[in-house]
């Protein structure tokens, strides 16, 4: 089977500062790494803090361009997609539910914006799809009109989700999505991500320090280590 995604010598460099009056050193955070990922796949990145997951992650998403090496998405390299087809196909949920949500937006309006950019549907159709959406991750109606401050941690990373998937992409990048939930909610988010990835035919890149949560979902497991996979 063919990659959706195929990453080739990919590198990502910084210059970091090291105080008055002393030169700038360069931190490699991803450092030659190869990676292929599969339609229906769960591949899980694992690693210490700092290893360069969360880099990579963002590469993944076409937010940060590599500093070497290359990511092609279907065989096309994904510096010459525009940046709106890339995000319709490749979505991210991000750790902290409590800081990607813009509080002053309500339930709906946050998971319909990507419908917004894009100029899909009418006014009427997203406020559909957003219910929809809702629905799907185990949110009722009614919290539509919420602002995220009136739900949970566990409420909130399921808004997370349904903004990623409203759009219905085909690859969820998921960055330490359970790492800042109560364990007594990290299963019941992982269980809706695997009930989604069966139901909606998706394909994840899961990031994550714990390895039994990993253990989890994963299909195949990429340890990072400084920069570069060490064992798949």
């Amino acid at each position: 089977m063919s990659a959706l995604i195929r990453a080739r010598g990919l590198a990502r460099s910084f210059a970091v500062g090291q105080g008055m009056f002393r030169p700038r050193r360069t931190l490699h955070a991803v450092n030659g790494v190869d990676i292929d990922i599969k339609k229906g796949e769960v591949v899980g990145i694992v690693g210490e803090s700092g290893c360069g997951k969360s880099t990579l992650a963002r590469m993944l998403l076409g937010l940060l361009p590599p500093s070497a090496g290359t990511i092609e998405l279907e065989g096309k390299d994904l510096r010459t997609l525009d940046r709106q087809a890339v995000s319709r196909r490749v979505q991210p949920v991000f750790q902290d539910p409590y800081s990607s949500l813009n509080p002053r937006r309500r339930i709906a309006s946050i998971v319909a914006l990507p419908l917004e950019v894009h100029g899909i549907g009418s006014a009427a159709e997203r406020r559909r799809s957003t219910l929809e959406m809702l629905e799907r991750v185990g949110l009722p109606s009614r919290f539509a009109d919420h602002y995220p401050r009136e739900l949970s941690g566990g409420q909130r990373q399921r808004v997370a989700i349904a903004r990623a998937l409203v759009m219905r992409p085909e690859i969820v990048i998921c960055d330490e999505p359970t790492s800042a939930l109560d364990v007594s909610v990290q299963s019941q988010i992982l269980n809706l991500l695997l009930e989604l990835r069966r139901d909606l035919g998706l394909t994840y890149v899961f990031i994550s320090h714990n390895l039994a949560v990993v253990e989890h979902i994963a299909t195949r497991v990429a340890v990072m280590y400084l920069g570069r996979v060490v064992e798949m």
